[in-house]
């Protein structure tokens, strides 16, 4: 009798140091997560000043605009899941990066001094919401293989724990830069 007591005293410890080791994963991402949105809220915010800064020198380029525009208002909707959010910023990420690289085709705007500012401003922020993502993602990690190995499975079935998905870069993102054409002026 003894035995089956110190049995089950220990199984017992034992759930509660995978449910509490699961509530710690679980809490962790939630946590890393609103550093995330904290870092894009900073690049929402920063957004608008780039772009009425470039407007009037980007007339070209209205449509790049008006899509980064478009998707800074989509995320800014109340009540995004987290993998919305993850979807739209790497949408917001490639647009971003075609002002970049259309910026080049305007030497008064790249000598503008706001625009300068603005564009190291976005730079900085764009290497914060790297770090935040890689953070992000081996917490995310942490978390899936809790949720898939045995035996914390059983718990994270029993306590209704899904996967969430990492921070991925999109394919055209994936796709290498073709430097040449980057050097050719229209």
């Amino acid at each position: 009798m003894q035995i089956f007591l110190i049995f089950l005293a220990v199984a017992g410890l034992f759930i509660i140091v995978m449910y509490n080791s699961l509530i710690a994963k679980k809490n962790q991402v939630e946590n890393i997560f609103a550093g995330v949105d904290t870092i894009l809220k900073k690049r929402f915010d920063l957004i608008p000043n780039l772009v009425a800064s470039v407007e009037r020198y980007m007339e070209h380029e209205q449509a790049i605009l008006t899509k980064v525009t478009e998707l800074r208002a989509q995320a800014m909707k109340p009540n995004l899941s987290n993998d919305q959010k993850v979807a739209l910023d790497g949408k917001l990420s490639a647009a971003l990066g075609s002002i970049t690289v259309a910026m080049e085709n305007y030497p008064d705007l790249k000598a503008n001094e706001n625009v300068m500012h603005l564009q190291r401003s976005l730079n900085e922020i764009e290497e914060q919401i790297s770090a935040a993502r890689r953070a992000y993602n081996q917490s995310v990690t942490d978390l899936n293989n809790a949720i898939e190995m045995f035996p914390t499975n059983l718990i994270a079935g029993w306590m209704n724990l899904d996967r969430k998905a990492v921070f991925e870069i999109t394919a055209h993102e994936r796709q290498n830069v073709n430097v040449h054409q980057l050097f050719q002026r229209p």
